[in-house]
């Protein structure tokens, strides 16, 4: 049986949460793009599909870095586009993140606005933006917006971090 899982995560811009997940041991490949869902939140929003080895990295420490990494506690005026969302595959899995959202809730001041939503379809970005980070690790956004969250990885999941792809910090 096949220990390659995958889940989709969305909340701030895609090139942060694409570098975040490339960057963790155990994640096979991360797509990023626009996801979608169902009834209200069938528009696109941008998010990746991360495939990870459920027997290096497990679903909770997904979605803990995940909910630490983005603003999980901000209804901002973008969340159209950067929905905070993770989008799950199964009905089983759907109820495991409700659980893991809600035991995590613990852990910060104010109300979670991420939500548990159905996959229900994907768009990949340009080739020209996938990789963004790996490609343009010195731009300004880079050094700005994701670096910050890499050192976080760094100083609170090195256990999971890939030491080799985050050197250069």
């Amino acid at each position: 049986m096949s220990s390659i899982s995958k889940i989709a995560l969305g909340g701030g811009c895609h090139w942060c949460t694409e570098a975040v997940f490339q960057s963790l041991k155990g994640v096979e490949k991360v797509e990023q793009g626009y996801v979608a869902s169902i009834g209200e939140y069938e528009s696109f929003s941008e998010a990746v599909i991360v495939h990870f080895n459920s027997n290096c990295v497990n679903l909770k420490t997904l979605i803990n870095i995940h909910l630490l990494t983005h603003k999980s506690t901000v209804n901002h005026s973008m969340r159209n586009k950067y929905r905070s969302a993770v989008y799950t595959f199964s009905e089983a899995q759907h109820l495991e993140v409700a659980m893991l959202i809600e035991s995590f809730q613990q852990d910060f001041d104010q109300k979670l606005v991420t939500q548990v939503l159905t996959f229900s379809d994907f768009k990949a970005s340009r080739e020209a933006i996938q990789n963004y980070y790996r490609k343009n690790p010195e731009k300004p956004f880079c050094e700005t917006f994701i670096n910050p969250k890499l050192k976080l990885l760094l100083q609170q999941f090195s256990t999971y971090t890939d030491q080799e792809k985050l050197k250069h910090l």
